[in-house]
């Protein structure tokens, strides 16, 4: 093997990266959950080929190719689709003759063809991600509070092609599995129906689509997310049908830019998330690139919302109405309604709770910052001698140092 060929899997073989959270190539695998629908693979583990894949790099970096070769031919004869390790399979037996002048050394005929190259860009995505790890205990930053209710969340960090998934426990937010993935064709930062670009922000599952109902192309199933969300429709954002899904059977995986806008994600590993997470109240954020904080780090940049977010609490409370209007943006849209349009049914609200005191339950709220600073917030609206109340979303702008709201409305 040549120099270059070497140092490539060298790098894929330093140890500064960890198998996924959901695999572990030394374990034997598990058997797939009973109720989860079949996977078109023979095997059906999330996350298990690539750490397969990885350990195959490894053993080449370090020189034991007879065993890497053993283990790129088992992995390819349990995942026949997986395509680049294939590549890697072929690579290895073709170092069994002569020396491998490049990763994917194929026939110059083949070279320079969209395939390989492609192949070559999803190899170096899975190992960055892997190389690069998110610090141990930290959480991504638009995690500000999530309630028991959100069980799980997700999080897309696209210059890495990978999704992570996290469970919500009383302990907090913890990274249980991560996965690559592909995203649009155009890359990222949706704006118009088309343009084959993946949304960035933050989204909820909002259905678990049969997979009966679905052509092939996407695999074993989809879970829709809300885009355009409020933010994105008050930003003039069109398009629809953004879904996390699978893939093709003849594909394992597809390229890192590859979809309309949806996000991809291998068939076993999609079918890992339709098996843990919840419709409606798992977030999704999507990212270029996530920034990883330490969760105490985000109750002080909590701080100056939560103060807002109680004193609009407080104003509803009491029946100041007009004190409560001014927690609102002048540009304020609720389902199409301004807020003169909007503010009777306001003024109906705040008749009925008549002076009780209003506590929010299952309270969740999501940050996202790019060009403006908004909070995305969930909760149950419980006056006090009720047991129960309506489930609402809010979405706030920062205006310089205040907080003010831009949408509120009731969730089904």
């Amino acid at each position: 093997m040549t120099q270059g060929f070497l140092a490539f899997l060298l790098i894929a073989a330093t140890g500064l990266f960890t198998a996924p959270a959901s695999a572990d190539p030394g374990k034997k695998s598990q058997k797939p959950n009973a109720a989860a629908p079949a996977a078109r693979n023979t095997v059906t583990n999330d996350g298990v080929a690539e750490a397969r894949l990885i350990e195959v790099y490894r053993l080449t970096g370090h020189g034991k190719t007879r065993e890497a070769l053993a283990r790129a031919e088992s992995l390819v004869r349990d995942y026949p689709n997986f395509q680049l390790a294939q590549l890697v399979y072929g690579d290895l037996l073709t170092a069994r003759t002569r020396a491998l002048r490049k990763f994917g050394d194929v026939p110059e005929i083949l070279a320079h063809s969209t395939s390989l190259a492609e192949l070559r860009d999803e190899s170096q995505m899975r190992l960055k991600a892997l190389r690069e790890r998110p610090p141990a205990g930290t959480i991504p930053s638009q995690f500000l509070a999530l309630s028991p209710r959100n069980k799980h969340a997700i999080a897309v960090d696209a210059s890495r092609s990978r999704l992570y998934l996290f469970e919500n426990s009383e302990r907090g937010l913890n990274l249980v599995a991560d996965y690559y993935i592909s995203v649009g064709k155009s890359g990222i930062e949706k704006a118009v129906e088309g343009d084959a670009r993946t949304p960035l922000g933050v989204y909820f599952i909002t259905s678990n689509l049969d997979p009966k109902s679905l052509r092939d192309f996407y695999g074993t199933g989809a879970l829709p997310i809300n885009y355009p969300n409020v933010l994105d429709s008050k930003r003039g954002k069109t398009g629809r049908g953004i879904w996390l899904h699978g893939t093709p059977p003849n594909q394992f995986s597809r390229p890192p830019l590859a979809s309309d806008g949806c996000v991809v994600l291998a068939n076993p590993d999609l079918d890992r998330l339709i098996r843990t997470v919840e419709v409606r109240t798992t977030p999704v954020v999507i990212s270029h690139k996530l920034d990883w904080v330490a969760p105490h780090s985000t109750r002080a940049q909590s701080k100056p919302f939560e103060e807002a977010l109680t004193a609009w609490r407080n104003a509803k409370s009491s029946g100041n109405i007009d004190q409560l209007l001014s927690f609102y943006t002048a540009d304020f849209n609720s389902n199409g309604k301004s807020l003169r349009e909007w503010a009777p049914s306001l003024r109906s609200e705040v008749d009925r709770v008549k002076g009780r005191p209003i506590q929010l339950k299952d309270l969740s709220y999501l940050r996202w910052t790019d060009a403006a600073d908004t909070m995305v917030v969930t909760f149950g609206e419980v006056p006090d001698g009720t047991r129960t109340g309506p489930t609402k979303r809010q979405y706030w702008i920062r205006e310089g140092s205040q907080w003010k709201i831009f949408y509120e409305g009731n969730l089904g």
